[in-house]
């Protein structure tokens, strides 16, 4: 059990933060950087979560949460020993709900902007902060080694914001905004 203590410790006051073991780093650090963009997504996904009725939805949703919270934990702790933070299962369910989403919408014709419902919208912003969260793990990957699960997740894991934001229009049957290049 987590013991109640203040919010504020001052120890970061000179824009140094602690890894978890211990290790003081600077707030600029790579490993910071990462796992707190992973911090903003399962932030944003709370806010998603606001807009969604659908139980099923909701509980996958919680369930990447969960599985968020674990990768950041992983890429804050500077370990010589090799740990998995995230079991290969969890890239399975998520191509599994991906393909289940994919059957249920109808195929892509054309680019879509985001929008047309607020879920869509939100799933979008998820989307990109998933995807500058991808970059910020494969900067750190260039300089210490990330287990290969957690890109594999979030790598797939913007795809599956993707196909999200799709279903959404689709079951409130809102009407997909097609990209008109003709407007350059």
């Amino acid at each position: 059990m987590i013991s109640k203590s203040k919010i504020y410790t001052r120890t970061g006051d000179q824009g140094y933060t602690s890894l978890v073991g211990g290790k003081r780093v600077p707030k600029t650090h790579l490993r910071i950087e990462a796992y707190g963009s992973v911090d903003e997504l399962n932030a944003f996904i709370a806010v998603l979560l606001n807009t969604i009725d659908d139980r099923d939805d909701r509980k996958f949703l919680l369930r990447i949460q969960y599985n968020l919270f674990n990768i950041g934990a992983c890429l804050a702790t500077e370990s010589e020993e090799k740990f998995s933070c995230l079991a290969v299962e969890e890239i399975n369910l998520l191509e599994q709900e991906m393909d289940h989403i994919d059957a249920l919408i109808p195929p892509l014709k054309t680019f879509v902007l985001p929008g047309g419902c607020s879920s869509n919208a939100w799933a979008h912003v998820c989307r990109t902060i998933c995807r500058r969260t991808e970059r910020c793990i494969y900067r750190l990957k260039g300089k210490v080694e990330v287990d290969s699960t957690i890109l594999k997740y979030i790598n797939r894991l913007s795809d599956y914001f993707f196909l999200f934001s799709r279903k959404q229009n689709f079951i409130l049957n809102m009407s997909e905004i097609p990209w008109n290049k003709s407007c350059l």
